[in-house]
């Protein structure tokens, strides 16, 4: 699945394609796919909440897609630009027997691929975008949220792993094991310390590195070993130039050149220094 930056990276790069651009006609060849009666209009914006993508069009409804594991976004017009999971879709000849919808343009067409079938392109009222059961779970983005209310959302989960804290969605927005993993060793702390054992400076300390591995990530076109690439087909390379534990196990820590591990935690494959992020130890709950 993307994560925020790739996503964002996806906004950004389709943007200067398709806006002002007119939807003359849906073509939908998997219902699963596609939910609602499919709208023709002018597209007057793209925007991003979390990790799905909402087109704006100019009649008071809008598209909200989400790529999941394996979709694609394909805008074929004078150039080809492509997003998404990376295969062949890229150059072959469109439609073929992944593409799901296609969206016809008054100047291209934009496909909508996936192998899978776990994404989706949903009609939704512009106004009632934010009220939708999808959008509405999302917390807010780094960005967004105070130190303070990072904090408190913390401790509202208190006898949870840290990095099991901020890979939840309805918690935080936008994080996911790539660049969980960067802030947590950013912030020099272990994803195991419980996340109420944080204290108020090391609370705002992991925000602001989340806030930075990620900016750095949008800025660099995303991640290459995410299976998203950038609007042009193209990929990031911030696990390249700034990656600083992700995949990088057995290789020197940059900060203290102790050998960098990887173990388990929540699930998930995490990467970690146990020289600068020290084990989580007994120590009191809820600190002032």
């Amino acid at each position: 699945m993307p994560e925020l930056p790739e996503v964002e990276t996806i906004r950004r790069g389709l943007k200067k394609f398709i806006i002002n651009q007119k939807i003359t006609r849906i073509d939908v060849s998997c219902e699963k796919s596609f939910i609602g009666v499919p709208p023709v209009g002018k597209i007057k914006d793209i925007r991003r909440y979390g990790k799905a993508l909402i087109i704006d069009l100019d009649n008071d409804s809008s598209l909200m897609i989400h790529l999941r594991m394996t979709g694609q976004l394909i805008y074929d017009g004078a150039e080809r630009y492509a997003a998404g999971h990376p295969s062949d879709n890229f150059t072959a000849n469109l439609p073929n027997k992944q593409t799901r919808v296609v969206l016809h343009l008054e100047n291209g067409t934009l496909y909508f691929n996936d192998q899978r079938k776990f994404g989706f392109i949903k009609v939704i009222k512009t106004k009632a975008v934010e009220s939708d059961p999808f959008i509405k779970k999302l917390a807010k983005e780094p960005w967004s949220m105070t130190p303070q209310e990072f904090y408190e959302k913390l401790q509202k989960h208190k006898n949870s792993c840290v990095k099991a804290t901020i890979l939840d969605q309805t918690i935080i927005c936008g994080l996911g094991n790539i660049y969980a993993d960067e802030a947590l060793f950013a912030a020099k702390i272990h994803p195991e310390r419980k996340s109420g054992s944080l204290s108020r400076e090391e609370s705002t300390s992991l925000l602001k590195s989340a806030r930075e591995v990620m900016q750095k990530s949008i800025d660099s076109g995303g991640s290459t070993m995410a299976t998203y690439v950038k609007a042009d087909g193209t990929k990031g390379d911030y696990l390249e130039k700034f990656a600083q534990v992700f995949h990088r196990e057995n290789q020197p820590c940059p900060r203290c050149s102790m050998k960098l591990i990887k173990i388990k935690v929540a699930g998930r494959g995490t990467h970690i220094c146990p020289n600068c992020q020290q084990q989580p130890c007994l120590r009191s709950i809820g600190h002032d």
